[in-house]
């Protein structure tokens, strides 16, 4: 077990040094920088950039260097702690992501919990209760939440909430208390704005999970150990939670790989959408502007999201499932 953690996390590092490598060339590879596009900007506006300070200011940010010299200054404040320096808004990342992060990562694992919550019971529901009225309701509702797209539903629930109850659902805090410090009735308003986002977010994750996990728990149901189970008077229950239904986990474990980065990436519209003060939008207007510190730093926290997720799913599906080994190498 241990030489296998180490062998992972050995690769989790390569794999990061790759694509901290793709992430950097993918920023460069549209025409010209955050510079050349702020300059183009002034000028559509009337405004004369002097050269001088052009060049200056193209010193200042290291526009001026080779990329590869750009990518290694990068990495090693990245190995330091330090995410770069923002051209747009002027001021180091650590201090423009602020509590950005923190509230995306709040969003984001309660959207991850609320997949779970409802997946689970809906998913062990509809297979016990294969083709009765109760699954057929369910599956038609998993199926429209995987049709609806999440923004769709996000200007739906905000038009139905301005119009039924006159208020706005927007945004994850009250007005009053935005750029205020931390305090228990700041974050009291902020989980009473919470579950619109998330519910709007874990749509379609949840009706991905429950078509999944009905899948696999009605493949383990027909296998020729539950029968054997079943005719030697083992209670339904007690049959159900000891061996179909620990195999039928598998995709809940093996999907937090892929849960964690999609809820992350999934959030960056509807943030636009509800005026969320999140890291979405903020990655959105880095992007657009090639702010390419700022936007690195986001693209490769989803890297790490991805495969720390991944890291953990295998280890965890190791625990549940007997028949996955570490090693490749079959047993005598």
């Amino acid at each position: 077990m241990l030489e296998y953690l180490i062998r992972r996390i050995f690769s989790m590092i390569l794999t990061l040094a790759a694509i901290s490598v793709l992430v950097f060339i993918i920023i460069q590879l549209p025409p010209g920088d955050y510079l050349s596009t702020y300059i183009a900007e002034l000028q559509s506006q009337g405004e004369m950039v002097d050269e001088e300070k052009i060049e200056f200011l193209r010193h200042q940010y290291g526009l001026d260097r080779s990329m590869p010299e750009q990518y290694l200054t990068w990495v090693w404040g990245l190995l330091q702690g330090d995410l770069g320096y923002s051209f747009e808004y002027n001021l180091p990342v650590n201090e423009v992501v602020g509590d950005r992060l923190f509230l995306s990562m709040v969003l984001n694992f309660a959207t991850i919990i609320f997949i779970y919550l409802m997946s689970f019971p809906i998913g062990v529901y509809s297979a016990t209760h294969q083709y009765s009225w109760g699954d057929h309701g369910l599956t038609l509702i998993g199926f429209l939440g995987l049709a609806t797209p999440n923004f769709l539903l996000a200007l739906v629930l905000l038009y139905f909430a301005n119009v039924w109850f006159g208020t706005s659902i927007g945004g994850l805090m009250d007005p009053q208390y935005l750029d205020q410090p931390w305090s228990m009735d700041k974050a009291m308003s902020v989980a009473a704005h919470l579950w619109v986002p998330v519910v709007v977010i874990g749509t379609s994750g949840t009706a991905g999970m429950i078509r999944r996990l009905r899948a696999n728990l009605l493949d383990e149901l027909h296998k020729q150990y539950v029968v054997t189970g079943r005719a030697k008077g083992l209670s339904p229950g007690k049959l159900l939670i000891k061996y179909p239904l620990r195999m039928a986990l598998n995709p809940f474990i093996a999907d937090i790989g892929n849960l964690l980065p999609q809820v992350v990436s999934g959030s960056v519209i509807v943030s636009s959408v509800m005026s969320l003060p999140t890291t979405g939008p903020m990655l959105l207007s880095a992007l657009q502007s090639q702010d390419m510190y700022l936007a690195g730093s986001f693209l490769i926290f989803l890297a790490l999201l991805t495969v720390v997720g991944m890291f953990v799913s295998d280890v965890l599906l190791t625990v549940l499932d007997p028949r996955i080994r570490l090693s490749g190498r079959t047993r005598a």
